[in-house]
């Protein structure tokens, strides 16, 4: 197994009310209408230095943008790796997230995974669910955070929580007969582990598991010195063991060893000791951090977001569905953000181009990456009438630190807050479907301490 030399997580800026839900306290980390699995993990695979010269992506999730079509695919190209860089999906289940873990520590690469979790309204699941992302990556080339010590997997087949093919909702019996099998699976994984690794007990424990009974009691089911943790949002699909890890990474010292479960289906189980690298290799953005921030949406909204209610549409034209040859013409502009560099006269073009608006050159062009830099808002409109799932549209003409300037949607967008010259960063979004097409792009977003997701 190789080590692990980086991780991120991301969690969306939205949030439900707990009384919106049934909640007592909190609320309900949600995914805004034009986030989806493949843009959740773009953002989060973003904040891991060194990410663009992984070898392998191994995407996980149960609620893909796309079947039969590789969404990995649109992650690749977002973050810029290689061509010769493997991209593949494992979808399905909570399980799928904990196999590309597996993989990328197999082979070295990244571990992404993502869900946009979707219950019925009333339901647990939309009680205790939670949108969000994280990524690992695994590699040999660089220092470990964390090195790998053991892993374990069992394999039972019960009925517990499933999802019709054909269904936005999924369904699960009455929690105590899940519970039963998969407390009997922890123990016996939690035993092969630290048998293989040849201890007796660890410092922290992430245990996640879809269902409730299970993680109320987690502490009781296996013993950390230091702490036990369980998902920071609740029930999160395939990223549910991964954001639980990183919420331990966040705060974990040199030399303590972490024993993740992932109790989905069976039950896997992987042990590893943080190194002296863990503490100035963190990721920009606590999970706390992230966590404590948001922006309210309105029940009704979040529902037709999710297509659950059906609001009067835009009276609008919608949007023509987005056209494959030219997608892969301007493949690096579309999903990669990157402008072009004059090497004449240094001008920068965004989009880019291959004559040089300035002296005229042509073809003497360097690619520039605009999506990891930030910019300021030169000018911007608030549209109240433009087609949008959730208006006001607000387009901003932004200046890109280092140069160049262009024109895009603003993402998580509180008009009365947005000024010329606010800060933004860029975030990979969808910015409609149509045809059964995603029209991904980026979208500037206000930077800030909002959500924890900004930049010293």
């Amino acid at each position: 197994m190789q080590g692990l030399v980086g991780y991120a997580s991301y969690l969306p800026r939205y949030r439900l009310a707990g009384g919106d839900i049934g909640v007592r306290r909190g609320d309900r980390v949600v995914a805004a209408f034009d986030e989806d699995s493949t843009t959740m993990a773009v953002a989060a695979i973003a904040d891991i230095p060194r990410s663009r010269s992984a070898d392998a992506l191994y995407f996980a999730t149960s609620t893909p943008a796309y079947a039969d079509k590789t969404n990995a695919t649109a992650i690749h190209a977002a973050i810029g790796l290689p061509l010769d860089a493997l991209a593949v999906d494992l979808c399905g289940s909570g399980r799928s997230g904990f196999a590309a873990i597996l993989a990328a520590a197999s082979t070295g690469g990244i571990a992404a995974s993502a869900d946009v979790r979707v219950g019925r309204p009333g339901s647990a699941d939309e009680k205790l669910g939670g949108d969000g992302a994280a990524a690992l990556l695994f590699g040999a080339a660089e220092p470990a955070i964390a090195e790998v010590l053991a892993v374990a997997s069992l394999t039972a087949e019960f009925m517990d929580r499933w999802r019709a093919t054909t269904s936005v909702t999924g369904e699960q019996w009455e929690e105590r007969f899940g519970a039963q099998r998969y407390a009997a699976l922890i123990r016996d994984a939690v035993e092969r582990v630290l048998d293989t690794a040849g201890l007796t007990g660890v410092d922290h424990v992430v245990l996640t598991c879809p269902n409730s009974g299970i993680v109320k009691r987690a502490a009781t089911l296996v013993k950390g010195e230091k702490s036990v943790v369980t998902s920071p949002i609740g029930f999160s699909g395939a990223c549910d063991a991964a954001l639980a890890l990183c919420t331990v990474l966040d705060t974990a010292e040199a030399g303590e060893t972490v024993l993740v479960l992932s109790a989905v289906d069976g039950c896997d189980a992987m042990l590893l000791r943080t190194t002296s690298a863990l503490t100035q290799a963190r990721q920009p953005h606590p999970v706390s951090a992230q966590r404590a921030g948001g922006l309210p949406v309105a029940y009704l909204t979040y529902l037709s977001w999710r297509g659950l209610v059906q609001l009067e549409p835009p009276r609008r034209p919608e949007p023509d569905r987005p056209s494959g040859p030219a997608a892969g013409r301007s493949a690096l502009w579309k999903f990669g953000l990157c402008g072009s560099h004059c090497d004449a006269c240094d001008f920068i073009h965004l989009p880019p181009g291959r004559v040089c608006k300035r002296c005229g050159a042509t073809d003497q062009m360097s690619g520039v990456p605009v999506a990891g830099l930030r910019g300021t808002v030169a000018t911007y409109t608030v549209d109240h009438l433009a087609y949008s799932p959730s208006p006001p549209v607000v387009q901003a003409v932004v200046d890109v630190s280092g140069g160049g300037r262009f024109t895009c949607e603003v993402a998580d967008a509180e008009p009365e807050q947005i000024r010329v010259g606010s800060p933004v960063e860029f975030s990979f979004r969808r910015l409609f479907t149509a045809g059964n097409v995603h029209n991904y792009f980026w979208k500037a977003r206000v930077a800030g301490p909002l959500d924890g997701r900004h930049h010293a």
